[in-house]
């Protein structure tokens, strides 16, 4: 067994590396959709897998957001209390509404309510990738992971600004290679799996509602 096993070392010692460079993958073309277009494609492919997207003005989602909650009998809503969204959900709080629930401390200290006493989350978004139908997330301290995880239902805020033709645009655009995180997160539609029957089911691993809020953020536009 030794002598078998130095012969096969010695081969693969011997063995001089290739010189010849690989060659270049095909380039793609980047689409060049314009912003009415990309909305129009991420919002199909978003609503073909049972995910929802609700235009909205850059003042107005607040609001939106408490109706969309209340109408679902959400209760709590967990939000980064030192995340960008805070001072725009705060200034909304009111009878009748959503408690805000801050993530403001170590999960190990309240992980009995955020499992079983949150019934969503509201979190902003990188961007988006209108070819897919894809939410790029970035968790930061502010806003864990878990907020993306946990609660039944997942609201996200996302600025018409930040959606890109593909996923190599947004990650050319925005600059990943100096400042990749330690997880990047791509979510297009709410949490599925299927048993050995293919029958599918909703919620399993994640949340079982994605609802997008797409917040027209360019100068002078108003709800949609």
């Amino acid at each position: 067994m030794s002598n078998a096993r130095d012969r096969i070392l010695q081969r693969l010692r011997a063995r001089t590396p290739r010189s010849e460079s690989p060659e270049a993958a095909p380039q793609r073309d980047t689409p060049q959709w314009d912003l009415p277009e990309m909305i129009r494609r991420f919002t199909e492919r978003m609503e073909a897998v049972r995910a929802e997207v609700h235009p909205t003005g850059a003042d107005q989602w607040p609001e939106r957001l408490v109706h969309l909650a209340a109408a679902r009998g959400v209760r709590t809503l967990l939000y980064g209390a030192d995340g960008p969204l805070a001072p725009r959900l705060e200034s909304v709080q009111g009878d009748g509404k959503p408690r805000l629930v801050p993530y403001d401390a170590p999960v190990e200290a309240w992980k009995e309510r955020l499992f079983f006493d949150t019934d969503a989350a509201v979190t902003s978004s990188l961007g988006g990738i209108a070819e897919t139908g894809t939410l790029i997330l970035w968790p930061t301290p502010q806003e864990p992971r878990l907020m993306s995880l946990v609660p039944p239902v997942h609201f996200a805020v996302l600025a018409t600004s930040g959606l890109h033709p593909t996923f190599a645009a947004a990650m050319a655009g925005q600059q990943w290679a100096g400042q990749m995180p330690t997880n990047a997160l791509l979510v297009s539609g709410p949490s599925k799996s299927a048993d050995i029957e293919q029958t599918l089911a909703y919620g399993v691993h994640g949340p079982r509602e994605l609802v997008i809020l797409l917040v027209d953020d360019r100068t002078g536009a108003t709800e949609g």
